[in-house]
């Protein structure tokens, strides 16, 4: 476990008070059945803000506390636990792309309103129903002083809500090339651009979001023109590495629960925790959380430190935590018996959550073959 400034205690000390007081599984279940279409409760994201999660990334000069990814790591495993919807997430990637390839301008339009909580942003990549990064046919078209785009991106998330998207574009090139993609800053508002809201299996904010003839000046460029792969692959390692915190916490949350059960359910006259085969299943599972933890504060620090190794770093913890979200979900339903296969349970609203994670940004082969290849296999 990664050693913690006074300052990251008590900010994962009040993101877990908040989450459990304000915002516990039922406050999910509440926005779920109201039929709300964003995804996620605008009085607790405004909260949120209030409280200053959305500007942990952001730099002091900027409106933000400037404290980094692991801090808000934290923050997210905490939200994980209680299954929080919000679009901290989505708006924190976006944002790193203003971070990592944003002129002074851009980030003095955007940045502060991202810190306060007064714009939400995100980052809209997928062509295809797999994460696939490089595949890129939404063309960017040179027109004038500007560009135009034409084509379509697929779950968005929360890019019915965004007022704010960072958008992948071909430039030039073929289809999957790296070469030939830049990054566009697209208002929300957009003329042209049509936003579709997807009901989502874990009933989140995804949209699917259609380009036509949108038109954009040439200062919506972030970054350099042709050469965009570079940036968007690392601001999708810091969308990752945060997802896969949020993902952590779920996931522990799912063991304790299922841990607390199993020592108090009670068949055939014993308590089922006394079961040799029930008592192997949790070790595997304890194992495995220590185990990912450790690499994904490993993936979040090494973006703090600017590392050399952070796309590897990343891909493991990714790879890992698919994994573990993968078997602990299935083992909380599993344990639970008849009442885990319920929809009055809470473990069939994790198991949602969990598939959904991981089929973003990165499935487990998708980051165990990156891995490899990285490590040079």
């Amino acid at each position: 476990m990664a050693v913690l400034t006074e300052e990251q205690s008590m900010l994962r000390d009040a993101a877990k008070s908040w989450v459990s007081e304000k915002s516990p599984v039922t406050a999910f279940r509440k926005m779920r059945d109201s039929g709300n279409e964003d995804g996620f409760d605008k009085a607790a994201w405004k909260e949120i803000a209030e409280m200053g999660w959305t500007g942990i990334i952001i730099p002091e000069e900027f409106g933000g506390s400037g404290l980094g990814y692991l801090t808000l790591g934290l923050v997210l495993e905490e939200m994980g636990r209680t299954l929080t919807a919000a679009p901290l997430l989505s708006t924190a990637a976006a944002t790193s792309a203003l971070l990592i390839a944003g002129n002074d301008a851009q980030k003095k339009e955007w940045l502060p309103k991202l810190a306060e909580g007064k714009a939400i942003a995100a980052l809209a990549v997928d062509e295809k129903s797999h994460h696939a990064p490089s595949h890129m046919t939404l063309e960017a078209k040179k027109t004038g002083g500007g560009y135009t785009l034409n084509g379509k991106k697929l779950f968005v998330q929360d890019g019915g809500a965004a007022d704010l998207l960072v958008v992948a574009a071909r430039t030039a090139g073929k289809a999957d090339e790296k070469n030939g993609i830049t990054l566009f800053l697209v208002p929300g508002n957009a003329s042209g651009l049509k936003r579709t809201k997807l009901k989502s299996v874990d009933s989140r904010g995804v949209a699917n979001l259609e380009f036509h003839n949108v038109e954009v000046p040439g200062s919506a460029v972030l970054g350099a023109v042709d050469n965009g792969f570079d940036v968007l692959d690392a601001t999708l390692d810091r969308a990752r590495a945060a997802l896969a915190a949020e993902m952590l916490g779920a996931a522990t949350q799912e063991f304790e629960t299922t841990l607390d059960y199993l020592k108090t359910r009670v068949q055939f006259g014993q308590v089922i925790g006394t079961f040799q085969a029930l008592q192997h299943r949790a070790a595997k599972m304890f194992t495995d959380l220590e185990l990912t933890r450790s690499c994904v504060e490993a993936a979040l620090t090494a973006i703090d430190r600017n590392a050399n190794d952070i796309p590897a770093l990343v891909s493991l913890a990714k790879a890992k935590v698919n994994e573990l979200a993968h078997l602990v979900s299935n083992e909380m339903v599993q344990m639970h018996g008849g009442i885990g296969m319920t929809d009055a349970h809470d473990s069939g609203l994790y198991l949602k959550r969990a598939r959904a994670a991981e089929a973003t940004y990165g499935s487990a082969s998708f980051h165990r073959d990156r891995y490899a290849r990285l490590m040079g296999y």
